[in-house]
């Protein structure tokens, strides 16, 4: 395992992360993590060298922060690893919910401290809250205290709001979503380079997009194949990642112990600078050829759940970019065909209560209109574009 510097302190993180978002479960119920699968990829993650594990008070709704301290309290070595976690910055209607939150959160991972701790999923909204409520001043206190030892940020939004809220302390971390599809989404490039000339560690998630660079369509993997540097899809996008200097750490949401072994031998190759002129010029090309085949930028991380008519957004995103990329639309529409009627996208009541949560800003009533069309009422995607 290779490592590099972290944060305003001495830390070395391990370049691989674990992202405690995904985890197996059992019965399609995020909330019912398979424990004993997911002891495994940790147990084998952690002997891996991989140090730096990250939750938060939502993921698996409510169950991921608890899993791992159950994992810690069983297996030991919380001495010698990094525990991340994140304040659920849209709950906080005042500061006592502060204290509130961070005391179920330390109770719930039955931990004393947590190393590195974010404001979570922080956009404009998100950060006049916590301005409101002086949750910066409130930091510096329980840090002071003991409770916590880093401060941190996540991040969704645009760009202008990242520098703002980047420049307005001194920060030891910001975690952003950061790929090669999405250097001028978000933060982007120029917020990741912003980051780096403050002495700001960046943490990145969503290397893969969601899981949607794994496994590329065919004209994707054929521009992979022309490489005469023989990568993995995962591998090409996790080492286009770790190839930059201002990359602390990649997040990575396993599902399965072969993922996480996958990603602990491409985490042996991390190195800054390694990519050729050629290579990069050929990711270029993936990331166009991407733009063309992939209509919704949805990466599945469910912010947008529950739905006020319990429409699974993200499913039914899901089968439109797949249909949409794999030339698959009639197959498709088929696998659609057994969704309850009363889920399906013309089900969509137009509330937009959804929108304010997407880190994507999707525009996910219009795309329901979309979605519909072409799944329930036969047109193709050329009528709906």
């Amino acid at each position: 395992m290779k490592y590099r510097n972290f944060g305003k302190t001495n830390d070395l993180v391990s370049v691989l992360g674990f992202g405690c978002m995904r985890f197996p479960t059992i019965g399609g119920d995020s909330a019912n993590i398979d424990e004993e699968k997911s002891f495994a990829m940790l147990k084998y993650a952690m002997d891996a060298g991989v140090n730096y594990f990250d939750t938060a008070y939502p993921y698996h709704r409510g169950e991921s922060e608890r899993l791992v301290g159950r994992f810690f309290q069983q297996v030991g070595g919380r001495e010698n690893v990094h525990i991340a976690t994140k304040l659920p910055s849209w709950l906080v209607k005042s500061p006592d919910d502060l204290d509130r939150l961070l005391n179920e959160q330390l109770e719930k991972l039955q931990m004393d401290y947590i190393d590195y701790y974010l404001l979570h999923a922080l956009n404009k909204d998100h950060w006049q809250t916590m301005k409101d409520n002086a949750a910066i001043q409130w930091a510096e206190k329980v840090m002071a205290a003991g409770k916590i030892r880093q401060l941190g940020f996540s991040f969704h939004d645009e760009y202008p709001v990242f520098e703002e809220i980047l420049t307005s302390y001194d920060w030891s971390f910001a975690q952003v979503q950061y790929n090669y599809m999405d250097i001028e989404n978000q933060a982007g490039a120029k917020g990741v380079h912003l980051a780096g000339e403050r002495g700001v560690s960046i943490v990145v998630m969503e290397p893969l997009l969601g899981g949607r660079l794994a496994n590329p369509p065919q004209p994707v993997a054929a521009l992979w194949d022309q490489s005469e540097t023989k990568r993995s899809p995962v591998d090409w996008a996790l080492q286009w990642v770790w190839d930059q200097p201002e990359v602390s750490v990649i997040l990575s949401g396993m599902s399965t112990l072969e993922q996480v072994q996958q990603n602990v031998e491409s985490a042996k190759q991390a190195v800054v600078g390694q990519l050729t002129q050629a290579e990069k010029e050929l990711i270029s090309d993936v990331r166009v050829e991407y733009k063309r085949l992939s209509p919704i930028p949805c990466t599945n991380c469910q912010y947008c759940l529950p739905c006020t008519v319990d429409i699974k957004i993200p499913e039914l995103f899901g089968m439109y970019n797949e249909a949409r990329m794999y030339d698959s639309l009639e197959s498709t529409r088929q696998w659609y065909g057994h969704v309850d009627d009363a889920v399906k996208a013309s089900a969509c009541i137009d509330c937009d209560a959804c929108e304010p949560k997407c880190p994507q800003n999707i525009v996910i009533s219009d795309w329901m209109v979309k979605v519909a069309a072409v799944m329930e009422e036969g047109k193709s995607f050329e009528d709906v574009m």
